[in-house]
């Protein structure tokens, strides 16, 4: 590859991000998100931890999730788990992020919803709520995300059949 080539592989335009496609990487997201969500904040309550202990355990098994499921894409393309790691930070991170302070900022908002108990249909109306608010709003930060080549743009090239 002579120079211009190579200039010019480093400088391709990032994917045209459309609403589809931002929706499918926030539902890919949301689904770690929510496998996740859903269990720490099911522990959580179970447990009879804080309402911070219960958030805090939410968002780290949200962030393992959704890691996770975008590793296990990743790895089936054949790459290292090191890559693939490295490939999750870059595609999740601010998703999850962003779906992690909408989806447990209305829970906490919610009055009752923390306290509510799983037996009670206010936790599990207000989760779901808190989930599909989630979706709502990260989905233009995915779209935005993935218009400069960021987000999961960056695994676009790991998917087999996409």
């Amino acid at each position: 590859m002579d120079h211009s080539e190579h200039h010019h592989a480093h400088h391709e335009a990032p994917p045209a991000a459309t609403w589809g496609m931002a929706a499918q990487a926030t539902l890919h997201c949301l689904t770690g998100c929510a496998i996740g969500e859903v269990l720490g904040m099911v522990i959580g309550t179970a447990a009879g931890l804080s309402n911070l202990a219960t958030v805090v355990l939410s968002v780290a098994l949200a962030f393992v999730f959704g890691y996770a499921l975008t590793m296990r894409g990743v790895l089936r393309a054949g790459v290292d788990f090191r890559t693939a790691l490295r490939v999750a930070l870059a595609a999740d991170t601010i998703s999850i992020a962003m779906m992690e302070i909408l989806d447990n900022g209305v829970m906490l908002i919610v009055p009752g919803a923390m306290d509510a108990g799983l037996s009670n249909w206010l936790f599990w109306v207000a989760l779901a709520g808190s989930l599909l608010v989630a979706f709502v709003l990260t989905t233009p930060v995915n779209k935005w995300l993935i218009s400069r080549g960021k987000g999961h743009a960056v695994t676009h090239q790991y998917h087999q059949g996409h």
